[in-house]
């Protein structure tokens, strides 16, 4: 993939969660992909990719991610995202506390034959987890 094909696939990402497309979200990833998240764990194939997507529309109906910075060497991409939302859905089971979060999220992707092969997410999900009111911290 050249690098603005590259560009594209990510524009087309942010523009598909936005528009809550899964199928479209879904079209960069092979069958036989691996995603390694914090919520997810590790899990393999694109359906089970799907099902996450699932889970964060779910909890975080209005969450939005908008890109940062996109780095690029060989096949592999690491595209900084900061995702916005609000738990108004419920998380991890829980009821909905209606708080907002901020979350930089880091992507990091391995690319064979124009598909995803690999993706790792980082973000700090206790953080969010303290924003959205489900950690409780005390002052110092």
């Amino acid at each position: 993939m050249t690098r603005q094909d590259i560009i594209d696939l990510l524009e087309r990402q942010e523009r598909a969660f936005g528009q809550r497309d899964l199928a479209a979200m879904m079209a960069p990833y092979a069958e036989d992909c691996v995603l390694e998240s914090r919520l997810g764990g590790t899990v393999h194939g694109a359906a089970a990719i799907g099902q996450i997507f699932l889970a964060w529309f779910a909890a975080f109906p209005d969450a939005t991610v908008s890109t940062e910075e996109i780095l690029m060497e060989g096949d592999r991409v690491v595209w900084l995202v900061t995702m916005t939302g609000t738990d108004s859905g419920g998380f991890m089971g829980l009821p909905p506390t209606d708080k907002a979060f901020k979350l930089p999220m880091v992507f990091i992707y391995t690319l064979q034959n124009d598909k995803v092969m690999h993706e790792r997410r980082i973000y700090d999900f206790t953080g969010m987890l303290i924003q959205i009111g489900v950690f409780k911290t005390r002052p110092i």
